[in-house]
Order: C-alpha cells, then sequence, then structure tokens
C-alpha cells in the first residue's frame, strides 16, 4: 500500500526530470547570443570530390571536400547567409565532419555587406555537454536520491576546489605544484567523504586510511625513483607541459592513487561497519580478518578498472605511433611508460589500503555500532 502511495509522485518526478532535460538542450540549440564568437548553422551540406592520400609509411587515407551553406545567428550579421568549404579525412584524427543542422564557430574574412567569407572553425558541442550533465545528475538523483545528491554536490564542489588551485598554480609558475594539490588531495578526501557519509566515526577511519595508504605509496614511489636514480622515468614525454615535469608528475600520481585508494577504503570500512551491526559480537581480530577477506575481493578489479583506464588514454596515441613505423619500444617509451609508473604506484596504495582499513576498523570502531 506504501508503494502505491508514492509511486505517483515518482512518476511526477520522472516527468518533471524528462521536461526540465529537453527544455535544458533545446536551450543550448537557441543559445547562439550569449556568445561572442559567430556561429553558423548549417542548412545544406554538398559533398565535393574524393582524393586518396599515402604517405611514406603506407598509410592509407581519403580526404573529403564539403561545402557548407547556413546562416549565422549571432553577432552583427546575424541572419545573414554564409558558404564556406570544409576539407575533412575519413580517419577525423585532425578534422571535423559537418552535418545538415549542425553549428559551427566561424572565422569571418570580409566583412563586407556584399558577401561575406569565413572558414570553420570547430564544433559547437554545448548540447552534447549539457544532455550528459542532465543525464548524470538525473540518474542520480532519481535512483540514489538524497545519497545522490550528496554525490553532486561533491563532485562540484571537487570541481571548484580543482579550478581554484588550477588559478593558484598558474599565479606561482609551478612552484609549488605539488604541496598545492597534495593539499588539495586532503581536502578533496574530506570533503567527499564528509558530503557522502557524514560527519561520524566512519568518516573519520575512511579518511585516515585514504591519506595514510596514499601517502605511503608515494612515498615508496618516491624511494624507488631514489635508489634507481629514476632511470626509465620519461618525463619529456609528457605533452605540452610548460612547468617543471617531475612535480607535475608527481601531482598526477598523487591524485589518482587517491581516487583508487578512497574507493577501496569506503568499501571496506562501510562493508565492516554493516557487518558490526548485523553482527555486534564479533571481536576486534575477527573485523579485521573480515576486512582482509573484503579487500582481497576487491583490490583485483580495482588494480583492473586502473589499468583498463590507462589503456584507454594510451591506447590511440600509441596506435598512431605503431602506424608510423615507430618500434614498439619507442611507442611504450614516448606513450605508456609513466602512466604505468603511476598505476604501480596506485596498485601500492590499493594493495596496502586493504590492512590498514581493516586494522583502523577493527580498533577504533564503536563497541556496538548504532543502526
Amino acid at each position: 500500500m506504501q508503494f502505491l502511495k508514492t509511486r505517483p509522485g515518482r512518476i511526477w518526478t520522472w516527468v518533471l526530470a524528462l521536461v526540465l532535460g529537453f527544455l535544458l538542450v533545446w536551450g543550448t540549440q537557441h543559445d547562439a547570443a550569449l556568445y561572442h564568437d559567430p556561429i553558423m548553422r548549417v542548412t545544406q551540406v554538398q559533398t565535393g570530390r574524393r582524393a586518396t592520400m599515402t604517405d611514406d609509411f603506407h598509410n592509407h587515407d581519403t580526404q573529403i571536400t564539403q561545402k557548407l551553406t547556413g546562416v549565422i545567428l549571432n553577432g552583427q550579421h546575424r541572419g545573414r547567409r554564409l558558404t564556406i568549404s570544409n576539407t575533412y579525412s575519413r580517419s577525423r584524427a585532425m578534422d571535423q565532419r559537418y552535418r545538415r543542422g549542425s553549428q559551427l564557430f566561424v572565422v569571418i574574412h570580409n566583412h563586407s555587406r556584399s558577401k561575406l567569407t569565413a572558414t570553420a572553425k570547430d564544433l559547437k558541442r554545448d548540447t552534447t555537454l549539457v544532455f550528459m550533465i542532465w543525464l548524470v545528475v538525473a540518474l542520480l538523483l532519481l535512483i540514489l536520491q538524497f545519497s545522490g545528491l550528496m554525490a553532486f554536490l561533491s563532485v562540484a564542489a571537487n570541481g571548484v576546489l580543482f579550478y581554484i588551485a588550477i588559478l593558484i598554480n598558474g599565479s606561482t609558475q609551478g612552484a609549488q605544484v605539488l604541496w598545492i594539490f597534495g593539499s588539495l588531495a586532503v581536502v578533496f578526501a574530506a570533503l567527499t567523504l564528509w558530503l557522502v557519509i557524514g560527519t561520524n566515526r566512519q568518516m573519520l577511519i575512511t579518511l585516515a586510511t585514504t591519506i595514510g595508504g596514499t601517502m605511503v605509496a608515494l612515498v615508496i614511489g618516491l624511494l624507488v625513483f631514489h635508489f634507481t636514480h629514476e632511470r626509465g622515468v620519461t618525463y619529456e614525454s609528457m605533452q605540452y607541459v610548460t612547468q617543471l615535469p617531475r612535480p607535475l608528475f608527481l601531482a598526477e600520481t598523487l591524485l589518482g592513487s587517491l581516487g583508487a585508494v578512497m574507493d577501496e577504503s569506503t568499501d571496506i570500512i562501510s562493508s565492516l561497519f554493516a557487518l558490526k551491526r548485523e553482527r555486534p559480537e564479533l571481536t576486534a581480530g575477527q573485523v579485521f580478518k573480515s576486512g582482509r577477506q573484503i579487500g582481497s575481493t576487491i583490490m583485483g578489479p580495482l588494480i583492473n578498472v586502473l589499468f583498463f583506464i590507462f589503456v584507454a588514454d594510451t591506447f590511440p596515441m600509441a596506435m598512431l605511433f605503431l602506424k608510423n613505423g615507430n618500434s614498439w619500444g619507442y611507442t611504450f617509451t614516448m606513450n605508456m611508460s609513466l602512466g604505468v609508473v603511476q598505476s604501480l604506484i596506485s596498485g601500492i596504495g590499493i594493495v596496502l589500503a586493504v590492512p590498514l582499513a581493516s586494522y583502523l576498523a577493527s580498533r577504533f570502531m564503536e563497541k556496538r555500532v548504532i543502526k
């Protein structure tokens, strides 16, 4: 009977979420006035000639020319029709194919009243971005309700803090990057656990485990760097770095390891607290043993998740290197070596978090956990 009473309310919540999503997507299709750069909506596409290309390494590709006709949506030329050409490759490595209905940023070269000339700059992608954000937030709120709201707030707050840290790092020219993001890691962990778990002993134990496991893993990595003189660590492979690469790499490793260790620590400690609620007669030794068993089941999949993320990130560029005649050794050095080092340090943190979380939970958990 209670389900029947609450069902209409939940239906209206889903309807409201769908209507809100439709309005957001529709709004991004008509928000060109908010942009400073000229935006053109493509109304007609004519496909022109195709040209086959082959490079020195026998890589084959096809270049296709498009004639795009559209109308300017904003700025002083709003409402004027424009015809531009666009050339894209079948591989889409460094260019973009446009379709009818696409909105794209253009660079206008000739501002005369008789005829406008311009070139395509990039695709306007705010519709896709807003839709994905709405989908994630809607699923969090509709399925997890209050817990989903707290999770979304933690992500939003961490995003703001990360942006502030980047601004501070830029103002100091990267001189304090490790201290800035090291402090940020502590704030990340504390804020996330406070919003998701709340202010209680479980949150404090999880926070201590997260910070402890991450810091110990990073110290072990630094000790290995010291004794091996960092041979094989190719900082020069970091792309587009405008400051010292070593502190930046350590900051990346710290943040990456923090997320993995926090994930595992939360799973282990929350499971142990739930177990203690159901069986309050368990001793500290039994809780520690249960924590090790729980950790052993989630440790392997979590390390594999890190590996898959790393492979997915480096796979396209590695294939490009191999396709252009580079050896496996050079491809690994320039694309994968730093990622492997980060994965290994994160793996060390994941392994160390199991006994640390089990020990802290068994020693500092209440003798009787309140439901």
